[in-house]
């Protein structure tokens, strides 16, 4: 009797054992879903979206600029200080871009804030303002200024996504594999786009992006052969002299263009009275920058802004299909 009670209490024992180790592993899921997340803030939407991407379920991304704010003129609150004084990560493109975040992360107090420059180390193109175009030139000169609106290359977009990568990972090494894989899989989003991109303007009546608007579609242009005539420089504060006001709806009736092109967050005004003097219609461009509410209630994602910019672009420069 005293074998058949030990044998029962060890069968009892195995099989509450067993239970035990089936619930802590069925219970293991949820305890990676509550671990806490990595806080990531980022200035600009492509950066907050590359962020998502990356990290997935074991971040929290958020966007610093508000629905429609232009991130060139926009100014922090006190409330987004200490904002990023909570996050573990902050992003952002360079000083030509957001010309506030110096003042913005000498407010903040975080031992903890690591402190991602996306543009830092990368060719940038020179800004010249009320120009065609622009011209390659190191990054970060002596009283230059330089178009910061890198991720409309999508292979700089790329290597802004292995960039944001890297810090995320120093955040938390041991989903290092986790968040790579993550990474390769939204780059081959990136690639796809950058092909269809290439093959869908390489056979188009004209080659010049006439804009009603700033320079910020200058590496977009150079990627795909194509000529940017912007209204102004890339602020958009900027104001275009009637001389170029002048040359730009020249430049219209020399190419006989059918549209002038409009930024979504940028005052189309002047795009419009462009396209009225000379006979013409608009498109619509988005840098990509931020969404407007609209956009942001549809969950808009950067991807299809380009796909709506590529549409726009085949049918304004009269792209064959």
């Amino acid at each position: 009797m005293r074998r058949e009670t030990f044998g029962l209490s060890c069968q009892r024992s195995l099989s509450f054992f067993i239970l035990g180790f089936f619930l802590l592993w069925m219970a293991a899921p949820s305890f990676a879903q509550s671990r806490p997340k990595l806080k990531i803030i980022t200035t600009l939407f492509p950066l907050q979206e590359f962020a998502k991407a990356i990290g997935g379920e074991w971040v929290q991304a958020d966007l610093l600029l508000p629905p429609g704010a232009d991130p060139h003129n926009w100014e922090p609150k006190p409330s987004d200080v200490a904002k990023i004084n909570r996050a573990d990560i902050f992003i952002y493109c360079g000083r030509d871009m957001e010309p506030w975040v110096t003042d913005l992360l000498q407010a903040t107090q975080s031992n903890n804030l690591r402190v991602l420059e996306v543009s830092r180390g990368m060719t940038l193109m020179e800004a010249k303002d009320h120009s065609h175009g622009t011209k390659p030139a190191s990054s970060h000169g002596h009283g230059k200024k330089f178009d910061p609106h890198v991720w409309l290359d999508f292979s700089l977009a790329m290597n802004i996504v292995d960039r944001i990568a890297s810090v995320i990972s120093g955040k938390d090494p041991e989903n290092t594999a986790r968040y790579r894989a993550s990474a390769e899989d939204y780059k081959a989003k990136l690639d796809i786009l950058d092909q269809k991109y290439r093959a869908s303007l390489s056979k188009c009546r004209h080659r010049q992006i006439i804009l009603g608007g700033h320079s910020a579609f200058a590496y977009l242009a150079q990627r795909y052969g194509l000529k940017q005539i912007a209204l102004y420089g890339v602020s958009p504060n900027a104001e275009p002299t009637p001389k170029k006001l002048a040359a730009v709806i020249q430049a219209v009736r020399n190419q006989g263009v059918r549209f002038i092109y409009f930024e979504r967050l940028v005052n189309p005004k002047l795009a419009q009275v462009l396209a009225k003097e000379a006979g013409i219609s608009t498109l619509a461009l988005s840098d990509g920058a931020n969404l407007t509410k609209a956009q942001l209630k549809n969950k808009t994602t950067f991807l299809d802004l380009m796909e709506t910019n590529l549409e726009n672009l085949r049918r304004g420069l009269e792209c064959e299909r």
